[in-house]
């Protein structure tokens, strides 16, 4: 019976792997992706963050510019800045969440400011992917043009780099032009179902 079973899905598991290998033989292409981490679950950034390990990983320069969250002391920007300076990049643009600050021209400047050291990054022929966290929340506010943004990712973009825009509510200019989109949904959180405030190493 046992051997039957074994069989069965050994046979199942070449079927796949055939079918598998047919589907990868027709993707060849390779090019630099504009991915979007959008929606109201946790883990857009830390998906982010997860990629730029990968980057370093594979000896491949990159850079983070840091919207919104401003002077936070995150584990990422300690860790990244302390132990990895040379392989990535990290700038801090944003003041602090906007309920923080409470003064809208300042965080139109600071998010102006942040997106022209993105796109001198993204521009850079020496960067290999960068991640813009939590832009999606300065676009939202209408902190920074959309379509602009959209606009020169989609025309001026190098054609091997890749960009990582995270943040909910991304805006329909930016789904458009992704290549990949990925939606994190909300279930069931700490903070808003059982109290429990935000800690390190797992919020930031």
């Amino acid at each position: 019976m046992q051997d039957d079973v074994n069989a069965r899905h050994a046979e199942k598991m070449r079927r796949i792997k055939a079918a598998r290998e047919r589907m990868m033989a027709t993707k060849t292409e390779r090019k630099g992706l504009i991915m979007v981490h959008t929606g109201n679950g946790k883990g857009k950034s830390s998906s982010g963050f997860g990629m730029i390990m990968r980057c370093i990983a594979h000896g491949m320069p990159c850079a983070v510019v840091q919207f919104i969250k401003g002077n936070w002391q995150t584990g990422e920007k300690t860790f990244l800045r302390e132990r990895f300076p040379d392989e990535c990049r990290f700038f801090v643009s944003g003041e602090g969440f906007t309920w923080d600050t409470q003064d809208r021209e300042r965080d139109i400047a600071a998010a102006e400011t942040g997106w022209r050291i993105a796109q001198e990054q993204i521009l850079d022929p020496e960067i290999r992917f960068v991640l813009l966290d939590e832009i999606n929340i300065a676009l939202r506010y209408d902190y920074l043009d959309a379509g602009e943004v959209a606009e020169f990712l989609l025309s001026r973009k190098p054609e091997m780099t890749h960009v990582c825009l995270t943040g909910r509510n991304a805006k329909p200019e930016i789904l458009e032009v992704a290549n990949l989109v990925t939606e994190m949904s909300l279930v069931k959180h700490p903070f808003k179902d059982l109290g429990v405030v935000a800690q390190e190493g797992v919020e930031f």
